[in-house]
């Protein structure tokens, strides 16, 4: 223990008695005091650093934790964890940084503004970079990095949420959402099916578990692949030969790997789309970056408030400035490699990949769980098409049959209410559906919390 931390702890215990517990050592050790960059009147409290999930391996996930500003019934403001998918991106480049989080960084990459719509207005956010290799999370055991998969994700992501709870225990009890998009749309179901299991016959559980929401999720991948290809023949995307070669070459249901026919088809199938983002279909992506980035950005040059195509590129010029990982309390190990966006040796080498989420979600919705599922729908990655089939397969009853919903008077999308699940549109939103709509985001993240229909 260092001499600052050790005069820390015993200043404590005389001014504050033994009630002022070590976990608030550890928050202290974890607070923010301010990002580089960072506009001088937050209004909130931040925090970030280390949970180690495994002794053995060396394994530790980095968070980020940013608080509801505080006013008036803020504590008892609901938690929510976001994650990102990829496999392999992160969630505080991408959650934090350009969707939800209460920054955006400037092109400079060293300077923040305020999100006017950041979602820590209505809670507390916590951002994960998992699994370990993603980001700033780490092993000391390099086999990790290559036996990466979806059991191991969920295991490790709960072993971290009831450590965290213990270092933060003002959030215990706290009603608990987990929220999340694209190959999250199987981090978070799988989580919230361990949650719900441990937390089976206890009375008052630590992870007060009420419910998740998931955008433009992978969800089961014969249903995906069905809906994706569909949507790319009618948006014009692709020719009539390639998405009859498509429907007959790809059979998803089956096999996670395509056959050599199916690999030609898709080929050809990128080769018609050309160099668009397929993230966002109507958009321009950022300029000099292959057309296979994992990410591409585009904008819509007539938009007052028109997001940045390379926004991702600024996430990569911030976090990895030495006094950025600083004020993070980040990289504290020195990871032999630059931040980035995402790990490509985690997404290369990923292991277990379930076919599909469905029995999850028929487990789950049976449980009583609140559930809601979003689709921007100018993506093409997991389209909005895709999305429908996949909770068409569920065959739940509808309550509340297709309605347009609204913002200001004009359509922000359309919305499906099912027993047990709730399916919500946003028009003109692309694969990050904060990045690109973030008020209409903002309206459906308020109406997931209540609880209530979108606005008609």
């Amino acid at each position: 223990m260092g001499h600052s931390l050790f005069y820390a702890v015993y200043l404590s215990f005389i001014f504050l008695g033994p009630c002022y517990s070590l976990s608030n050592v550890d928050q202290e050790r974890d607070r923010i005091t301010k990002l580089p960059g960072q506009p001088s009147i937050a209004g909130f409290a931040q925090y970030s650093g280390y949970v180690t999930v495994n002794q053995q391996a060396g394994r530790a996930l980095f968070y980020w934790l940013v608080e509801s500003p505080t006013s008036r019934g803020a504590d008892s403001r609901p938690l929510v964890l976001w994650l990102n998918g990829g496999p392999g991106c992160s969630s505080v480049a991408y959650g934090g940084a350009e969707e939800i989080g209460p920054f955006r960084i400037q092109s400079d990459g060293k300077t923040l503004y305020l999100n006017p719509y950041a979602w820590n207005k209505l809670a507390n956010l916590l951002f994960l970079e998992s699994p370990a290799g993603v980001g700033f999370s780490y092993t000391n055991t390099t086999s990790d990095l290559y036996t990466a998969g979806d059991q191991k994700t969920a295991e490790d992501s709960y072993i971290f949420l009831v450590n965290w709870f213990e270092r933060f225990p003002q959030y215990k009890h706290r009603d608990f959402y987990i929220a999340g998009e694209s190959y999250a749309g199987h981090y978070v179901p799988q989580l919230s099916q361990i949650i719900y299991h441990r937390n089976k016959g206890i009375k008052n559980p630590i992870i007060n578990f009420k419910g998740f929401m998931v955008g433009n999720a992978v969800t089961d991948d014969y249903h995906d692949y069905i809906g994706t290809f569909e949507y790319w023949w009618t948006h014009g995307l692709v020719s009539d030969s390639t998405y009859r070669m498509l429907q007959i070459a790809c059979d998803f249901g089956s096999s996670q790997h395509p056959s050599s026919d199916c690999v030609k088809a898709l080929t050809l199938a990128e080769t018609e789309q050309g160099n668009i983002d397929p993230y966002s279909i109507f958009t321009r992506p950022c300029n000099n970056t292959s057309s296979l980035s994992r990410n591409l950005r585009g904008h819509y040059p007539w938009m007052s408030r028109a997001y940045d195509p390379c926004s991702e590129r600024y996430s990569q010029e911030y976090f990895n400035l030495p006094e950025v990982q600083k004020a993070f309390h980040a990289n504290v190990t020195g990871i032999p490699y630059p931040w980035k966006t995402c790990s490509d040796i985690v997404g290369n080498y990923w292991a277990d990949s379930p076919l599909s989420m469905l029995p999850i979600y028929r487990e789950l919705i049976a449980a009583g769980l609140r559930i809601w599922v979003f689709s921007g729908d100018t993506d093409s990655v997991v389209p909005v098409t895709a999305t429908r089939y996949s909770i068409d397969a569920l065959k739940l009853p509808t309550i509340t049959n297709w309605y347009p919903w609204y913002d200001n008077g004009k359509v922000g999308g359309w919305s499906q209410i099912y027993k047990g699940l709730t399916l919500v549109t946003v028009t003109g939103a692309g694969h990050e559906v904060p990045l690109h709509r973030p008020r209409q985001a903002f309206i459906l993240f308020r109406s997931f919390l209540n609880n209530k229909p979108m606005p008609s």
